[in-house]
């Protein structure tokens, strides 16, 4: 039986990169290959791209209250060998229900690329439903400017940390940026919180 897979990470950490390869090596051996997309993700509009400059057209660029149960695209789906999913964290519980539904009853691996929390720590929509549902759940690591593990995502407006508003703030806003912080740089800069030194 196929499985759902979960594949989550900070900003930054070659999600979209390792979407692309997996794709190469399905396509490398003539398998058939599905490239979904949120269409709220405007950066590159229909196309996946990689920060280091690699990119695929997808195959389905989905709106917030669309469907893919719909002939439009099960017709796609149903003659692919594997669906892939980037930025799916902004997809809708609804249609991470239905990949799930795909995967099982149609034998077609679905494997879901992400984050799993916006810049306030807070389990995006999609992020939340795939924690539940997914076969496998896999971490992939990246690191802090200090060195730690980084779990976090930083926005940075204008310059400055930020804690509230939109959960989603697409980066190729000019006033917008990202940075990937583990969990005391995130408190120290984001949350702005320290202990006071103590004297014992």
């Amino acid at each position: 039986m196929a499985k759902l897979y979960f594949r989550y990470g900070a900003m930054n950490t070659g999600k979209s990169t390792i979407l692309l390869q997996t794709a190469y090596n399905y396509q490398e051996k003539n398998l058939k290959c599905i490239l979904i997309k949120p269409k709220i993700d405007t950066k590159g509009e229909d196309t996946i791209i990689s920060r280091i400059e690699i990119c695929q057209k997808v195959d389905i660029l989905i709106n917030h209250d669309e469907s893919l149960l719909t002939n439009k695209y099960l017709d796609k789906i149903k003659k692919s060998n594997c669906v892939l999913v980037d930025e799916s964290q902004f997809l809708s519980e609804n249609q991470i229900n239905e990949l799930w539904y795909i995967n099982k009853l149609l034998d077609i691996p679905v494997i879901c690329y992400g984050i799993r929390t916006d810049f306030k720590s807070e389990l995006f929509e999609g992020s939340k439903r795939l924690m539940e549902l997914a076969d496998e759940i896999e971490e992939i690591p990246t690191i802090c400017k200090c060195g730690n593990k980084a779990r976090f995502n930083a926005r940075i407006t204008n310059n400055e940390y930020v804690s509230s508003g939109d959960p989603i703030g697409i980066d190729n806003n000019k006033n917008i940026r990202y940075e990937s912080l583990c969990g005391k740089c995130y408190i120290e800069k984001v949350k702005k919180y320290t202990f006071k030194q103590q004297k014992f």
